[in-house]
């Protein structure tokens, strides 16, 4: 004789398990909806975030090498960081202003070019602790250092150059100005620092 089942007794083991009542349609397709969501923020957005960086890490390498593969002077301003390391105080005013640093194991320079207007040059040449009286005709900067920067002095302008020679870890600087515009003077600078 079987023992009656009491209404909140365990099944026997002997029954099998107990079968879930059916998923409609409406619940399986939201139960799916849900699960693809869910795949695509855990796997989408990490992966955008990927390209994302990886396309703003190309462009950035691009940007390092177009300066550190520069062999000429290009059209641009030096960071403040540069003109400070170097002291080449650029007044805030002055245009066509371009630049090339180079470095080795034994120098560093800075090569930078601006034009000014007159009382630009003024101030610039004092922020350096020198003036125009202080300038000696012909260029100041070897003809190896222009040929670095790609600059010619040409024999038609009138060339006027200093050199500021200071104790290290300061840059010795070769000042030429190109006065044959007096009201367009044209400033070549070559900071050398020795680390």
């Amino acid at each position: 004789m079987t023992p009656p089942t009491l209404p909140h007794q365990a099944q026997s083991p002997d029954q099998g398990p107990a079968r879930l009542p059916a998923e409609d349609r409406k619940h399986v397709v939201r139960r799916r909806w849900i699960t693809a969501i869910i795949i695509l923020l855990l796997v989408g957005v990490p992966a955008g975030y990927l390209a994302v960086s990886a396309q703003q890490s190309r462009e950035s390498g691009r940007d390092k090498a177009a300066k550190v593969g520069a062999v000429k002077v290009r059209t641009a301003w030096p960071s403040q960081v540069q003109r400070s390391i170097y002291e080449v105080p650029i007044p805030p005013n002055a245009w066509r202003v371009g630049y090339l640093e180079t470095n080795n194991w034994h120098t560093s320079r800075l090569y930078v070019q601006f034009a000014v207007t007159p009382d630009q040059l003024d101030v610039f040449l004092a922020d350096c602790g020198t003036s125009r009286a202080a300038l000696t005709p012909g260029p100041s900067i070897s003809p190896e250092d222009a040929e670095i920067a790609g600059w010619v002095w040409s024999p038609a302008k009138s060339w006027s150059g200093v050199t500021l020679d200071a104790a290290e870890p300061r840059p010795t600087r070769d000042i030429t100005v190109d006065l044959t515009e007096p009201n367009i003077p044209r400033v070549y600078v070559v900071s050398t620092a020795v680390p």
